[in-house]
């Protein structure tokens, strides 16, 4: 599996990753998340998918 962190993926790679997670049938319509702008900060070279991901935990369970 190749490595996602940022220091190993292009721009262009972390985009393609991230449409992978998004569902043919776009099963998010319910759902209030958009990965888009949730991994915004990974596309863009800023954060990691870990780092997003802990903060995204931390927010859910906070509430």
């Amino acid at each position: 599996m190749k490595s996602t962190l940022i220091k190993d993926t292009t721009k262009s790679e972390r985009i393609a990753l991230i449409r992978e997670w998004i569902p043919v049938d776009d099963g998010l319509e319910d759902c209030e998340i958009d990965l888009w702008e949730m991994y915004r900060d990974y596309i863009e070279g800023k954060k990691e998918i870990a780092e997003i991901n802990a903060e995204f935990q931390t927010d859910y369970f906070a509430e």
